[in-house]
């Protein structure tokens, strides 16, 4: 994988951290911002990880969170376990992230990243991780859901700016009065 050098700076603001390996940014926001990015199964030190898509996006990152905040786990397994055919959907999502991240691992990989998205061994685990496979394209039951709870995160200015040729966080960015809770 590779990724363009603004992007790394972008997406490490984003996330508030350097980025740990080569990672690719799959969906852009309205400003050309990152908000999906795919990372490798296997980080620059080695260590495996579970979570093939990435939430980088600020605006969608603090929209899910509050639905997290609010139960929104708990809930998103209670709809699913209450509808057959999303519970297998979810479960086929969960078998082709599995087959797609192992995919992309060396067959000598000595530690193996487990589970299906974000790591998870079935269900829901985590709203952000399902919205980030839903919107790197994927037919992600969660994710969806989720998409049409927080709808497009579209930002009146950028979460990031470059000053000087250099990526910096926006100290104006911040969400519209409008936008406070997700629909």
């Amino acid at each position: 994988m590779s990724i363009h050098e603004p992007d790394r700076g972008i997406l490490a603001l984003q996330i508030g951290r350097p980025l740990r390996a080569t990672s690719t940014v799959l969906k852009r926001c309205s400003l050309g911002l990152p908000i999906t990015a795919e990372v490798p199964p296997l980080l620059d030190t080695g260590e495996p990880f579970p979570t093939l898509y990435w939430l980088t996006c600020p605006l969608a990152h603090r929209r899910i969170a509050r639905i997290e905040a609010r139960g929104g786990v708990r809930a998103e397994q209670a709809r699913i376990d209450a509808n057959p055919g999303l519970s297998e959907a979810l479960q086929a999502r969960h078998d082709g992230y599995a087959l797609v991240r192992d995919a992309r691992l060396p067959a000598d990989a000595p530690i193996r990243p487990s589970g299906g998205v974000g790591g998870s061994s079935g269900g829901v685990k985590c709203l952000h991780a399902h919205y980030a496979d839903f919107t790197a394209g994927n037919d992600n039951p969660v994710g969806r859901h989720v998409h049409e709870l927080i709808g497009e995160p579209n930002c009146a200015r950028p979460c990031v700016v470059f000053v000087d040729g250099q990526p910096k966080r926006n100290p104006d960015w911040r969400e519209s009065n409008h936008d406070d809770e997700p629909r």
